[in-house]
């Protein structure tokens, strides 16, 4: 029992350290990082083989990175590690900061199937680093040829260690292709490949030709490709939409290609067979006795067919019979819509407590969801402006009332007008605003009193009717007059005081609404660049949903200091105009007392 403890706390030591190990950051002049681990069951893989020195292709773009802005030009800056003291071999094909968008490949060292064998990371962030990608570092020895159609090649060149650069070429080079640019052939000619070593046919090691084929309409007895030597043909070709292998005279069944798509197709030659694989599954064989032979190469054409009309990408030669396992996963890793890498949340090194994630969601951010957002900060900026204007004024409003209600009640009931006093020029240019009223107008006699309003609209009318009348008691008519009068002046004010009151009502109700638009534009956006490029990964939607959720945020940050002022300032404007009314009766009160007075 006491040794099952030990042994237990040991491995409790050793769990507790592997992170610290796996977390060490490699070098101090990188200022962040990624973490990028294989999912290798996504092969499929009926055996355990372990695959070695594989390339893998890491397809970068806005739903897995955000931070192509920090990348240096061309991602000269880019490093992969193990840890942080063993490298993995990498190849940087194309980087755009502007499409956001990246082509690498790494070398992944063994990958088992039905088993994540590795993890990575990828570092960027440093202007000054010097670009150390090497095409011809992340192939194996049996990869005799490999062409990624470089966009400002005029000939198509070898990415391998062995140099079979094309001889001539008739393709033209097409920058929309499947991964980069692609070769695109019009049936004028093919692209030619002299004999080498390198390429030589061994029965012993077997021979494989792979890549990825697109045709738009069905071709008449036309050669894919053709490795010929003498008597000694090795090929693929289509007739109509059917695609098969041959091998001189002998033939595998044919595969049904679909017109208008991308599709991996490989040829795998061994001493006894050969096969013909499409996307990644064994579509025929035939029996054969493979002869040792050195070809010359023919790609989108032969003299023995017709010229090919497509496109072809990523074409490879390997001088060894590949295994059903690694075409499956040659043809996933390279395309979008497998996800055979899963990429990690990005890691600052400045921040030293990992990936600032409020910066996350601002760059997961797409443009629909910036408008949306720019949209809501003007709409905050105006309720702000609007809840404090108003606070301002309805609280100059309450105090000015209460000093006028407290000389009001002082006054001798048989001169009711005594409190009312012309308006000042001053006082007419700010009559239109409350909140200038409240801020820099004089308050000698309330002049921010909506109860005085209607106390001088009164007053002003009851010295005209006195005039009229020569200070002889009001009739019930002249009462009725100053009656509306009154009323009219209770209206203005609590108009005056409800005014701008509507931009918090739609803050409160045009606030969320928008947020909610930003949000579902924003989910769409992701799920369509996930259907675009086939990465269906948490980590690829999550930053994209997070941004998206952002404009909903931003919608309720507007509705909802709105909706608690809105109701505050609404309770006190209906305080205030309770206040006129009451204000309204008392004083036709006092004028009607007078009134009875005089008559007596």
């Amino acid at each position: 029992m006491k040794t099952s403890w030990y042994n237990r706390l040991q491995w409790g030591l050793v769990l507790l350290l592997i992170p610290i190990a796996a977390y060490a950051w490699w070098n101090d002049e990188w200022s962040s990082r990624k973490q990028i681990t294989i999912d290798a069951s996504i092969t499929g893989a009926d055996t355990q083989e372990t695959l070695s020195e594989f390339p893998l292709l890491l397809r970068l773009h806005t739903g897995n990175f955000s931070y192509f802005t920090e990348v240096a030009e061309n991602g000269k800056d880019l490093r992969f590690m193990v840890d942080d003291k063993t490298p993995v071999k990498y190849f940087v094909e194309k980087i755009d900061p502007v499409a956001e968008m990246g082509l690498v490949w790494v070398k992944a060292s063994t990958i088992k199937g039905a088993a994540s064998t590795e993890s990575f990371w990828m570092y960027y962030g440093n202007a000054a680093a010097e670009d150390a990608s090497e095409a011809k570092s992340i192939y194996d020895v049996n990869q005799a040829l490999v062409f990624h159609f470089a966009e400002a090649a005029a000939t198509p060149a070898d990415a391998t260690a062995y140099g079979n650069n094309a001889s001539a070429s008739k393709a033209v080079i097409d920058p929309a292709g499947w991964i980069g640019a692609t070769a695109k052939f019009d049936g004028s000619g093919a692209i030619n490949v002299n004999a080498s070593p390198s390429l030589q046919v061994n029965p012993d090691n077997g021979w494989t030709f792979s890549t990825w084929l697109k045709i738009d309409a069905a071709q008449t007895n036309t050669v894919v490709f053709q490795a010929k030597d003498g008597a000694n043909s090795l090929g693929l070709a289509i007739n109509g939409v059917n695609l098969s292998a041959r091998f001189n005279t002998a033939t595998t069944p044919a595969a049904t290609l679909q017109l208008g798509k991308w599709q991996h197709v490989a040829l795998v030659a061994s001493k006894d067979k050969l096969e013909v694989f499409v996307d990644g599954q064994a579509a025929g064989s035939v029996a054969i006795s493979l002869p040792a032979f050195n070809p010359a190469l023919v790609i989108g054409g032969a003299d023995d067919g017709a010229n090919l009309v497509g496109l072809l990408d990523e074409v490879q030669i390997a001088n060894k019979a590949r295994s059903a396992d690694w075409i499956k996963l040659s043809f996933r890793s390279q395309s979008p819509d497998f996800t055979v890498l899963n990429f990690g949340q990005d890691e600052s090194k400045s921040s030293g407590e990992g990936p600032n994630y409020f910066v996350i969601i601002l760059q997961s951010l797409t443009v629909d969801g910036w408008v949306v957002i720019a949209l809501c900060g003007v709409m905050l900026v105006i309720s702000t402006l609007v809840m404090i204007t108003k606070g301002l004024a309805i609280s100059r409003a309450n105090k000015d009332n209460k000093a006028f209600l407290e000389q009001y009640r002082t006054i001798d009931a048989s001169n009711p007008v005594a409190l009312d006093q012309d308006e000042t020029e001053e006082e007419k240019e700010l009559a239109d605003s409350d909140f200038l009223s409240a801020i820099v107008g004089k308050h000698d006699h309330f002049q921010s009193s909506p109860i005085y309003h209607v106390y001088h609209v009164g007053a002003q009318e009851l010295k005209k009717l006195f005039a009229l009348t020569g200070n002889k008691p009001l009739t019930a008519e002249a009462l009725n007059l100053v009656r509306a009068r009154l009323d009219a002046a209770v209206v203005r004010e609590s108009q005056k005081l409800n005014k701008n009151m509507v931009l918090l009502t739609i803050a409160i109700s045009g606030g969320p609404f928008l947020g909610l638009l930003g949000t579902v534009m924003g989910v769409m956006i992701t799920f369509a660049v996930i259907a675009a490029t086939g990465d269906v990964n948490i980590n690829s939607i999550a930053p994209g949903i997070s941004g998206a959720l952002a404009a909903t945020v931003a919608g309720l940050a507007v509705a909802i200091p709105a909706l608690f002022a809105y109701n505050y300032l609404l309770t006190q404007i209906k305080g205030i105009t309770a206040d006129m009314q009451v204000f309204t009766d008392e004083f036709l009160a006092m004028i009607s007392y007078r009134i009875s007075e005089r008559s007596e």
